[in-house]
């Protein structure tokens, strides 16, 4: 691999796009998006201290969004595409070799996707601008989106070598983005819901009397304050089936949002409540790992005592991250499918797909 040869292919390709009017209307598409949802966030998060984490972390999401959206299409045909053009094979007979032109190809999908990330970027500033953004925060969300933008590409390029018909494999990467993105969803409930342990809830309730008042022990006076002077009957029992999330949880970890999320660090008010979208969805996706209460027990005849709940902080404080283990699972299954890419780009091929031109 030359890193000289790499560049000339990568600034090849980049350049081919450029060209396009279909660039900039996608680039202005874009930007209008992101001016909605900018404006949209401000006026959800008006009503809190500070506006700008909200308003941040919602235009980071929308950019992911759009990317893994945009990115199939100007990647899924890259290799398949020039070989149909009859582009491909000149490039092959120079002293370019198969990962020159693979990471090339490869380098200029990311800097695509990147190049739609920018534009997302003064909208980002105008977040910041409204106060209150973890500098931490922009740095790892910023990272963690690179990356992300990286990986869809990856995606569309290898597919792009491994199978033959362009169409087929702009429809295969936008099939595996799916499943990353709204699969994943799907599975964790289908799997989750399919997974159920036996939940138990022991209740005993008071006697009352005609008038609807509780019978006292002594028969003196009213013991609606005193539950320990309440007659209670027999203890009853509900059993039924509660799904296990719990034990499921690991599907959503492949999933870009979900590392977007996870990934990134959070900061909570004095209730223990998140100040801006990440933490919300980072708290939805810890609290799938604590298990349910499958006993619970209760009585009229006893004095209450209020329930504690943890707060959105605890919640993320007990559980454990799974974002590095989705990334890693992310990034040996890019590397594989590049590489099966360039098995099947090399040359000199031995066998083609039938009706694969080769000039």
């Amino acid at each position: 691999m030359n890193l000289t040869r790499l560049w000339t292919i990568a600034r090849l390709e980049l350049t081919q796009r450029i060209r396009t009017v279909s660039w900039y209307v996608l680039l202005g598409v874009f930007a209008a998006l992101l001016l909605g949802a900018t404006l949209l966030a401000f006026l959800s998060f008006s009503g809190m201290d500070s506006s700008g984490p909200g308003v941040y972390s919602t235009v980071v999401f929308i950019t992911l969004l759009l990317v893994v959206l945009v990115s199939p299409t100007l990647s899924g045909n890259s290799i398949n595409g020039d070989r149909d053009a009859a582009t491909l094979a000149p490039i092959q007979v120079t002293q370019a070799t198969t990962a020159d032109i693979l990471l090339g190809k490869f380098l200029a999908a990311w800097i695509t996707g990147l190049a739609f990330a920018l534009v997302a970027v003064p909208f980002l500033i105008v977040a910041s601008l409204a106060g209150g953004v973890n500098p931490l925060t922009v740095v790892v969300s910023a990272l963690v989106l690179i990356v992300e933008t990286g990986f869809v590409a990856a995606l569309g390029i290898a597919l792009s070598g491994i199978l033959a018909r362009p169409l087929f494999s702009v429809a295969a990467t936008y099939l595996v983005v799916a499943a990353l993105t709204v699969g994943t969803f799907i599975g964790f409930g289908l799997v989750g819901s399919s997974i159920t342990s036996e939940q138990v809830s022991r209740y005993q309730s008071a006697e009352y009397d005609a008038s609807g008042d509780p019978v006292c022990v002594d028969d003196n006076g009213n013991c609606w304050n005193e539950p320990e002077r309440m007659v209670c009957g027999e203890w009853q029992e509900d059993r039924w089936r509660t799904p296990r999330f719990d034990r499921v949880w690991w599907l959503l970890a492949p999933n870009p949002f979900v590392i977007l999320a996870d990934a990134t660090p959070v900061e909570f008010d004095r209730e223990g409540n998140p100040n801006d979208l990440f933490g919300y969805a980072k708290v939805g996706i810890r609290s799938t790992q604590i298990p349910p209460e499958l006993e619970t027990t209760w009585s009229e005849c006893e004095p209450y005592e209020e329930q504690q709940y943890d707060t959105p902080e605890e919640i993320v404080a007990k559980t454990v991250p799974s974002w590095f283990v989705g990334l890693g699972g992310q990034i040996v299954v890019a590397g594989l499918l590049l590489w099966w890419a360039a098995v099947r780009t090399r040359t000199p091929a031995r066998k083609l797909p039938p009706g694969t031109r080769i000039a």
